[in-house]
């Protein structure tokens, strides 16, 4: 698979003499200039795969592309090592540029159109995460140089926002005071369409359930044992009947963390990883209290003990329509992702995993129709927006009906349709971003119209309470 296309290499003699002209074309030109150079820093992150808070490499190497570019850097901001704010300019308007770099753990493929395995890795890039980084960190360098070139007063900010995926990065950033004079957050995600329409998220809240027993040999003393894994396993059994009696749209994920070693050993220790979704975070915590209820009585009737540590809390995401409108209007003007032939006999590989419902390929080039969106997974960026004006869009990084969280998202995000939807990514956050610092009315409706939302008394806290970001969270015990 090419890793990218001459297509978005080449500029014409005209748009290049135009571009010479108009700061706003330059800006688009930069980015074309330094696809390459982009597209390598992307597939490095790809390569690395760090899982949340371990990010330490990808992190850096976002940081030396905006340090060699004049951006002041302050690393290792509100606590977490591999988090760090970028700046450059002066004044006002204070526009974010929210960058991810963060890997899943439990997935990995091979950049092949077919289930390929990579045995010397345990993280993929399922959601694109070394797109999102790296993509916001090239938009957050063109919109530095079209400062310079038009003269304009401002401030861009990146914000190096790690953990994304479990580890709510994002809330101790905000909970540090670190958006208090920002006027506007911009956003990407990757994606398997091209979309900015406005739209909402699911609010979580995770926690590790820990259970402590006492052990003994499984067959010749089992009377002395109380099995950790028992606890974990009652815990479950009661949660899945509590599905029953939630509201409808509520989630309810777990996952067993560490259930023993050996058969014939009573485990005394048991680990169960539990996330709780509802777009009303009042409502998230709610269940989460009753989800704490189950594993106290799956202890008692156990003969365990258990412990809890909640992981994250995030909101859901508060959408700001007079954004997405700008936001919206810029990738029209940027468009879809085109691809090669090549690129189409891999998507299309791809596509035949899917089924017949899958849509075409042709999609990947279109713009979707402006509307509001339901709430589907969860994202820390909801934070972000309750706490200044926020937006994004989505790019058609992945083959036509990816699904995020999977191997075929891994694959495509390799290859040069990961990196030709990053640059559509890339251009769009630019051109709304020197939208925002060419007209002050732009800031003035969208700051209007979150005051709107959160209402005249809204005061934010986060859901994680005051514990520290938990930076071991991906460790293996």
């Amino acid at each position: 698979m090419q890793r990218g296309s001459r297509a978005v290499m080449v500029m014409s003699f005209w748009a290049s003499a135009a571009a010479a002209q108009d700061p706003r074309q330059a800006a688009l030109a930069s980015l074309d200039a330094n696809y390459q150079r982009y597209t390598q820093v992307a597939k490095q992150i790809w390569d690395w795969a760090e899982v949340g808070y371990q990010e330490t490499r990808s992190s850096a190497l976002l940081q030396e592309q905006l340090r060699a570019a004049g951006f002041q850097i302050e690393a290792g901001v509100a606590g977490m090592p591999t988090a760090f704010v970028a700046s450059y300019g002066q004044g006002k308007p204070v526009i974010a540029i929210l960058a991810e770099f963060d890997a899943l753990p439990g997935i990995t493929q091979d950049a092949v159109p077919v289930r390929q395995v990579i045995q010397s890795k345990d993280a993929g890039h399922a959601c694109g995460h070394h797109l999102f980084g790296t993509g916001s960190t090239a938009a957050a360098i063109a919109v530095k140089d079209w400062l310079v070139k038009s003269e304009k007063t401002g401030t861009v900010r990146l914000y190096g926002s790690p953990a994304e995926e479990g580890g709510a990065g994002k809330v101790y950033l905000v909970r540090a005071g670190l958006f208090k004079d920002v006027d506007v957050a911009l956003h990407w995600h990757a994606g398997a369409a091209n979309d900015a329409s406005p739209g909402s998220s699911l609010a979580n809240k995770s926690a590790k359930f820990r259970f402590h027993g006492v052990s003994a040999h499984a067959a010749g003393a089992p009377e002395r044992g109380r099995s950790a894994l028992d606890g974990v396993e009652a815990m479950n059994h009661m949660v899945n009947m509590l599905r029953e009696h939630v509201p409808d749209v509520t989630r309810i994920h777990y996952v067993i963390t560490s259930g023993g070693s050996a058969p014939n050993v009573v485990p005394d220790f048991a680990e169960v990883f539990y996330y709780t979704r509802h777009p009303d975070p009042a409502e998230v915590a709610r269940i989460f209290d009753r989800v704490v209820r189950a594993a106290e009585g799956a202890a008692m009737g156990t003969g365990t003990t258990v412990d809890y540590e909640v992981i994250h809390g995030i909101y859901a995401l508060l959408p700001n329509e007079a954004l997405a409108r700008v936001m919206d209007k810029n990738l029209r003007q940027v468009g879809g992702v085109t691809y090669t032939a090549e690129e189409r006999a891999f998507g299309e590989k791809i596509r035949a995993t899917f089924g017949d419902d899958a849509p075409s390929l042709s999609s990947a080039a279109e713009v979707q129709p402006f509307g509001p969106r339901e709430a589907g997974g969860s994202t820390d960026v909801a934070d972000v927006s309750w706490v200044v004006p926020t937006t994004g869009l989505r790019t058609a990084t992945w083959v036509p009906g990816t699904a995020a969280h999977s191997w075929q998202a891994v694959a495509a995000g390799g290859t040069s349709i990961g990196m030709k939807g990053m640059l559509v990514a890339a251009k769009t956050l630019t051109l709304t971003a020197i939208d925002l610092f060419s007209d002050p009315k732009l800031i003035a409706d969208a700051k209007a119209e979150y005051q709107r939302a959160v209402g005249p008394n809204f005061v934010y806290q986060s859901l994680v309470g005051d514990r520290a970001p938990p930076l071991d969270y991906r460790v293996k015990r």
